[in-house]
């Protein structure tokens, strides 16, 4: 099997050959969720990571593609993270996806990589694949998703009103202002207490240049961000939320981090950001219909506000890591 590098950026042809295995495998796969996007992809393939370096991969024929993110921040350079390796429906079972494993492989042994993880779902050719190939579910996870005309009610608070006594909601659009980003990116360093199961990879130090720069990635490559915080009268980001549209003219979301600071809990602040950026994403997009996000199945708190939300349970998924 002819296992080829692509260039960075790859050409446009190559992003499309990329784009049609990733559509293949997922009407296969994954036949309930939109496509995935043009957008989406090529500003994944064509706009270099914060994180880390990427290489990319190709088998020919366009049977299937590999990505690797190679990181570069100090404490996780023994690491990695595979992104994609997706393999054409009829293509399966032929050793193309043994094949692009082996070339990751060999990449990650010549960079000195002692592990590396991927996200799988669970039940279907992808964890029978990682299985397979040595890797071992670290960290179970699910994907919850809500439609979003039942995420909006027609009843409630309105967007000017607080939806908890002592704290403010404001929506930022793109890049956290400069005001509130050291606030806010201490806000991010409560995530530190999330469940990481037995991951390799370490959580790193959150300071206002690394939330702009993580933020910054996502507008270049061409998706819409926009988050929701709680603050009190004395400047502190009590709670967040943030909301990503890959394709902003599409009609999916993912909502990323939710984090409650640990002084702020037991106070709604979980549910109320997330009602209040149900709301402001439905009318910034009037085509949306469905947010997903994911969270660890030990993370009890946060499934819990999920589900008072009306977010249901999707599909399993969970972090596999190898060693290696």
């Amino acid at each position: 099997m002819m296992i080829h590098s692509l260039a960075l950026p790859p050409s446009d042809t190559e992003v499309d050959a990329w784009l049609a295995v990733l559509t293949a495998a997922a009407a296969a796969d994954l036949p309930q969720l939109p496509p995935p996007a043009r957008v989406e992809v090529a500003g994944r393939l064509c706009v270099t990571p914060a994180r880390g370096r990427p290489v990319l991969w190709a088998a020919g024929g366009g049977a299937g593609v590999a990505a690797l993110l190679l990181f570069t921040e100090e404490g996780n350079t023994h690491t990695a993270f595979l992104d994609v390796l997706t393999v054409r429906p009829e293509e399966r079972r032929r050793g193309v996806g043994t094949a692009l494993w082996e070339r990751v492989r060999e990449e990650l042994l010549a960079q000195g990589r002692t592990s590396v993880a991927a996200m799988v779902d669970l039940g279907g050719p992808g964890q029978a694949f990682a299985e397979a190939m040595g890797f071992e579910n670290v960290l179970p996870m699910a994907w919850y998703a809500q439609e979003v005309p039942a995420a909006v009610p027609a009843a409630g608070p309105s967007a000017a009103e607080p939806e908890t006594p002592g704290y403010e909601l404001l929506t930022w659009h793109g890049l956290v202002p400069d005001a509130w980003a050291p606030a806010a990116a201490a806000a991010h360093a409560a995530m530190e207490d999330a469940p990481t199961g037995d991951m390799d990879e370490r959580i790193q130090t959150w300071t206002a240049q690394r939330l702009h720069t993580l933020q910054q990635l996502i507008l270049d490559r061409g998706g819409d961000l926009s988050t929701v915080a709680a603050v009190t009268p004395d400047g502190e980001v009590a709670a967040y939320t943030e909301i990503v549209l890959p394709d902003p003219a599409g009609t999916s979301a993912i909502q990323y981090d939710t984090v409650v600071v640990p002084g702020h809990r037991g106070h709604g602040l979980g549910r109320a950001v997330k009602r209040h950026m149900a709301r402001q994403a439905a009318a910034r997009h009037p085509r949306l219909r469905r947010i997903a996000t994911t969270v660890a199945d030990e993370n009890g708190p946060m499934r819990a506000v999920n589900e008072a939300l009306g977010y249901r349970r999707e599909r399993a998924l969970g972090i596999f890591q190898i060693k290696l």
